[in-house]
């Protein structure tokens, strides 16, 4: 049953929104102890639920229930970012999405594991221990939006709710299997969101299909006076879909495609009858190197208000090894000496790969690739900084050009959930979810 189904049966009175949240409450309570995928529950759901209840006239998500990646501030719900320097820190208000989710009647169960400060792209960075992969509890289930990927997946909630800085909806969506969309920039409101990188981040929705999905992009977006790169937005609709030209993206450099990944992907091409044809885009083997000098430079400005006087305790004594690395990354870059040398050439760099994906979408509708290049890897295994940052090789372009793109399920190599990645143009949220929906 998608979202929508499941509002009208509470609206309609089959279903109960009290009903909705003691199920999944207990279902968290009963089964996450294996998965560590929620750090904080909600104890009023239950009895905002009853008021839910009450109403005659009900929100768009009547009693529909939620999980909250913990950089996303709700208003007296611990919004730790997975990092002991904000554990016990209670957010003062909420973020501008959760307004909206409630001011629609969606029911806020709690906050979900992720890696520290968003910094990590397997789930292992948490500060209280890594979320499993329900498919596979050896497996990693990809991060940065770790919990909320697992959460969907094991069936905690209705929707989840993560941040994508250069993958971290969409990486973990693939690895367990379910569906996760990053937004274009400015589409949704920032405001609220404890940020990896200012340029690059976006709030999307997790769910366990591409209509509930779409359903929860379109209340959530919008213009937010708080966050100046917003903007008011037309409703996300279905489409009908003729002649589409389909863009499946070719990639050279030191991130290549797993060979089971790419026969896959390339089996679900072939089911449809859509023009498909070979795309390059230039400059796209720079991606990683051009998206981490801008992450380390905004991370580090971000992370100076984290200097135990106001909230918190002090980041550097406090936080794991890769937000260290990155806030010293950031600090060195950011020193006189280096001006110009890292963040501006990176800059530059993001401004032209942002131009070719223009004039590709001048010939193609959508580009299409593998979410994630290769399997995810178990849980403790020893892998390189290279190697963890090159999970986000196919997904870094998209935050780099501020477009739209998604992750959806197609299907498993050895068992293990594979992700299909759509990308369109900035602003055709409607395009991309029409696709989807084919895809699916």
């Amino acid at each position: 049953m998608n979202i929508q189904d499941k509002v009208k049966q509470i609206k309609s009175g089959k279903l109960t929104a009290e009903k909705n949240v003691n199920y999944f409450l207990d279902k968290i309570k009963t089964e996450d102890k294996k998965y560590n995928s929620v750090l904080v529950i909600n104890e009023n759901a239950l009895e905002e639920a009853k008021e839910i209840d009450n109403k005659k006239i009900k929100g768009k998500l009547a009693g529909i229930c939620f999980l909250i990646k913990s950089n996303i501030c709700v208003k007296n719900l611990e919004t730790n970012c997975a990092s002991k320097t904000l554990e016990g820190w209670k957010a003062t208000y909420d973020a501008k999405v959760i307004e909206k989710i409630k001011k629609e009647d969606g029911v806020i169960l709690g906050m979900t594991n992720m890696d520290e400060f968003a910094s990590g792209g397997s789930g292992e960075t948490s500060a209280f221990g890594p979320a499993k992969n329900p498919v596979n509890l050896n497996l990693i289930p990809g991060g940065s939006s770790s919990g909320s990927a697992v959460a969907v997946a094991a069936g905690f909630c209705d929707c989840a709710l993560g941040s994508d800085t250069g993958g971290s909806v969409r990486n973990p969506a693939s690895h367990c299997g379910v569906v996760g969309v990053k937004p274009s920039y400015g589409l949704v409101s920032r405001y609220g969101l404890i940020d990896l990188a200012m340029s690059f981040d976006q709030i999307g929705p997790l769910t366990k299909d591409v209509d509930s999905s779409k359903y929860i992009l379109d209340i959530i977006k919008g213009r937010d006076e708080n966050d100046p790169t917003t903007f008011d937005s037309k409703e996300i609709k279905d489409l009908k879909l003729d002649k589409i030209k389909i863009g499946a993206l070719k990639v050279h450099g030191d991130y290549r495609i797993q060979e089971i990944i790419d026969k896959k992907i390339k089996e679900i091409i072939d089911k449809h009858k859509w023009s498909t044809k070979n795309v390059e885009i230039k400059y796209l083997d720079l991606a990683i190197q051009t998206y981490y000098p801008i992450v380390y430079v905004e991370f580090f400005s971000g992370t100076r208000k984290f200097d135990g006087r106001r909230y918190g305790k002090i980041i550097e004594d406090s936080c794991g090894p890769e937000v260290l690395r990155r806030i010293i990354g950031g600090s060195e870059i950011s020193k006189a000496e280096y001006e110009g040398r890292y963040y501006k050439r990176a800059l530059e760099v993001k401004n032209l790969i942002k131009k070719e994906f223009e004039n590709v979408f001048k010939k193609f509708d959508c580009v299409i690739s593998p979410t994630v290049p290769i399997l995810p890897h178990k849980l403790g295994s020893e892998i390189s900084t290279e190697e963890m940052y090159s999970y986000d090789a196919l997904t870094v372009p998209a935050n780099l050009a501020g477009i739209c793109a998604m992750s959806i399920p197609v299907g498993k190599v050895d068992g293990i959930p594979v992700g299909l990645q759509i990308m369109c143009n900035s602003l055709e949220e409607s395009k991309m979810f029409s696709i989807a929906k084919v895809f699916e």
